[in-house]
């Protein structure tokens, strides 16, 4: 386990064994010198009544940081039994962008109460941060970015900070714009400390960096924090005035929420659902999904029922059948997660699908050849039939061919149509890998067999 991961799992363990065993106190001491990352996660791992226990000890100071850490659900739920004078003083002194975060689960007539609590300057940048989508680069940004002019020197930069006493979290470089706020480039702190302070701002700035549209989807930024390594980067608006920055800190959270929305969308669940919620409220979210996967098994029923005939006559086919349905399933749920994975980092397109699905069509062919004869060649022998292991033979290929023509076919139908893949993909290729499949193999087995 990596070394920094393990003190932090430890410390949760200890805290979770203090609260079993019922020592508050100590409890209470731990709670209080864990970062408010760690608190929540802390409070997301519990059920409903030990939650309750372990925020009457979270530090008042600390609740605003803790709220924000925490997903949708568990955080509507504490909100909803806090009172208004504790949820204004929890708001108090938190991070513009943090605050924007969590003011969207706060009542409405509590929101006016913040406003009116929050000075002019705070209002005015909550207010911009807030004109954007919570998922896109205006969404991500905060306001505290540091700013310079180019025709200054850097010994006067210098002695602007020093004054300054401070700068933001995760700055690793200023940002330079001209008198009407305008984004010219940035230029970082290494080069500002050993560069000749003679030098102006404009001589060493790079301003090769573009800065990034506020409407541009964070799963975009992301991508583009990782292709050029980045800590900070500019929002620019459409009229190239300097809105913010967006740090790195804000992009990890972004790629988690991303990895989350993934694992939970091929299950059909929502990645802010309480792990701990209630019997009935998980049920019901999880009848919608179960109830298509019924709607799809009813229909590879009737397919196999159309040849109820051919199965009474020749049993073996009965107990081949579930090889076929299973290695359709398998293939074509590697294309499937292959060109979804490729979907979400911007690799797979209409352009390249075309070789992508040949691509695909070859290995399953490929695949299908060795797995079928060594499969039809057992079960000839099995049942004493070569035309029973033929007939599996030719199943096998053609439900391999057919999953990966699925696998890369339906995530790309499924993007065009605005449906997200990982939700409808699992069960759109299950239902036509196992129909093929029992088709292919029921009809060669009525063909041949009866």
């Amino acid at each position: 386990m990596n070394q920094a991961v393990a003190p932090r799992t430890n410390r949760l363990a200890a805290l979770r064994s203090a609260l079993e065993l019922g020592s508050m106190r100590h409890g209470q001491r731990m709670i209080n010198s864990l970062h408010p990352a760690e608190i929540a996660s802390l409070i997301e791992s519990l059920p409903p009544a030990k939650r309750e226990i372990v925020w009457e000890f979270v530090d008042p100071e600390l609740e605003g940081d803790v709220l924000v850490e925490l997903n949708e659900e568990v955080r509507s739920e504490l909100i909803g039994g806090m009172d208004a004078d504790e949820l204004i003083a929890a708001t108090e002194g938190m991070e513009v962008d943090d605050l924007a975060d969590l003011i969207g689960d706060l009542p409405e007539t509590l929101n006016e109460r913040v406003l009116r609590s929050m000075d002019a300057q705070d209002r005015e940048r909550l207010s911009a941060v807030l004109a954007f989508e919570q998922d896109s680069a205006g969404g991500l940004m905060n306001l505290d970015a540091v700013t310079v002019r180019p025709d200054v020197t850097l010994e006067v930069v210098l002695r602007y900070l020093r004054m300054r006493g401070e700068l933001p979290d995760r700055t690793d470089k200023l940002f330079v714009v001209n008198r009407h706020d305008q984004y010219l480039g940035g230029v970082d702190i290494t080069r500002l400390l050993t560069e000749d302070p003679d030098k102006t701002v404009g001589e060493v700035m790079d301003s090769t960096g573009e800065g990034i549209a506020p409407e541009r989807p964070s799963r975009e930024v992301a991508k583009l924090f990782e292709d050029h390594d980045l800590v900070s980067a500019a929002v620019v608006g459409a009229d190239g005035r300097l809105l913010g920055r967006i740090t790195v800190d804000d992009v990890v959270d972004v790629i988690r929420e991303e990895a989350d929305h993934s694992v939970m969308r091929l299950a059909g669940l929502d990645e802010d659902d309480d792990m701990f919620a209630g019997v009935m409220r998980s049920a019901r979210r999880r009848a919608l999904w179960l109830a298509i996967n019924l709607a799809t098994a009813i229909l590879a029923a009737n397919v196999v029922g159309l040849f109820q005939a051919t199965i009474e006559k020749v049993v073996a086919l009965a107990v081949l059948m579930p090889i076929v349905a299973s290695m359709g399933g398998i293939a074509g749920s590697q294309t499937l997660v292959l060109i979804i994975r490729g979907l979400a980092l911007g690799q797979v397109e209409q352009t390249n699908a075309r070789w992508l699905l040949v691509r695909e069509l070859a290995v399953g062919v490929l695949n299908g050849l060795g797995l079928a004869l060594l499969v039809g060649i057992a079960a000839g022998i099995w049942f004493g039939q070569w035309k029973v292991g033929a007939i599996i033979c030719a199943a096998l290929l053609i439900n391999l061919f057919a999953a990966a023509l699925v696998g890369v076919g339906v995530p790309l139908t499924l993007k065009r149509l605005g449906i997200d893949p990982a939700i409808a993909g699992g069960v759109v290729l299950t239902t036509f890998t196992d129909c093929i499949g029992f088709a292919s193999l029921l009809g060669l087995g009525a063909l041949f067999l009866t």
